[in-house]
């Protein structure tokens, strides 16, 4: 690296994270292992202020920050200023969904500065392709690797699914962290009340899919950097449950990327690095992909706990590669 980076980061807060979980946390740390300045923002402060640059000022009311891995004591904040992005180097947009119309809208203000050098900055991910991109829409782009798959408003087609793959999952489209999924079994009467209240409550169809029996043994998340898998971690299910999100108690193991695993990754990678999505992970039952997330991924420090890798210096390095090219 040539220099030092100007870093601003787009989080929830900073001061309720899990330092021993947290994805965007292990970047902080690494981003301040290099030298880089560390800046950190709420999304809500955001603002674009037009009639300046190439068609407006970016800007938020962000705080310079140190971190350390230490509970109770792991950041220490400068005094608040309006930050102008444009005349940073890289901003991780790293806010938790649910990937809503603030999201949205919050990926149309970084476009104004997304880009390298010259009152630009490298937006990590691409914010035009994580609107372009919601993580479970993004996957039937590639329904080789999918389950059998729905997306609908029609309750019709979503009864004639069941007729025909009888065991389901149920998912809101843009919900995150297991929120809102269901498994719908053969013989459950409560599917008509579920569609009633879903589509009561929301305007937004549902993703219906065939129940993978092998999630039992474990939802795969794979991650990836600039479309290369780095390694993966097995989420387990716990008993009684069927979601495996580490959100709503799913036990994270080591496990190993199989022939068909690389396959997945072969073939959706060039999509993720043309479209300047550096940091992803894809989640894979069996056989089957069936989500990319793009918006916040998490899973890197149980992945460097399993493989004892410095898998947050592989995502650096992708990122100095592109501001530094």
């Amino acid at each position: 690296m040539s220099r030092s980076l100007r870093v601003a980061v787009q989080m929830d807060p900073l001061e309720s994270v899990n330092i021993d979980g947290d994805s965007t946390f292990a970047m902080m740390l690494e981003a301040q292992a290099r030298g880089y300045e560390l800046w950190v923002y709420p999304v809500t402060t955001l603002s674009l202020v037009e009639g300046q640059g190439h068609g407006g000022r970016v800007q938020a009311r962000a705080r310079p920050v140190e971190v350390r891995r230490e509970r109770g004591n792991h950041a220490t904040f400068g005094e608040e200023q309006v930050l102008d992005l444009g005349q940073t180097d890289v901003i991780l947009m790293r806010q938790d969904p649910p990937f809503d119309m603030g999201y949205i809208t919050a990926t149309h203000m970084l476009e104004h500065v997304h880009g390298v050098g010259g009152g630009r900055s490298l937006v990590v991910n691409d914010p035009v392709a994580v609107r372009n991109a919601p993580e479970k829409l993004l996957v039937t782009h590639f329904p080789h690797l999918m389950p059998p798959t729905l997306v609908t408003w029609d309750t019709r087609e979503i009864l004639a699914f069941r007729e025909k793959y009888h065991d389901l999952i149920v998912k809101p489209l843009f919900g995150n962290g297991g929120a809102g999924i269901f498994r719908i079994k053969p013989d459950d009467e409560n599917l008509g009340a579920l569609l009633e209240m879903h589509f009561a409550r929301s305007r937004e169809p549902l993703m219906i899919q065939r129940y993978e029996p092998a999630v039992r043994q474990g939802d795969k998340r794979i991650i990836l950097v600039d479309g290369e898998p780095i390694g993966a971690i097995n989420r387990v299910p716990a008993t009684g449950e069927a979601r495996s999100n580490m959100h709503v108690g799913g036990r994270a193991m080591s496990v190993e990327l199989t022939a068909r695993d690389r396959e997945i990754c072969e073939s959706i990678g060039p999509y993720l690095r043309d479209h300047g999505l550096i940091f992803t992970g894809i989640d894979v039952i069996g056989n089957w992909l069936t989500e990319i997330n793009v918006t916040s991924p998490t899973g890197l420090q149980e992945l460097d706990r399993f493989d004892g890798i410095n898998s947050a210096g592989l995502v650096w390095d992708a990122i100095e590669r592109r501001v530094l090219a």
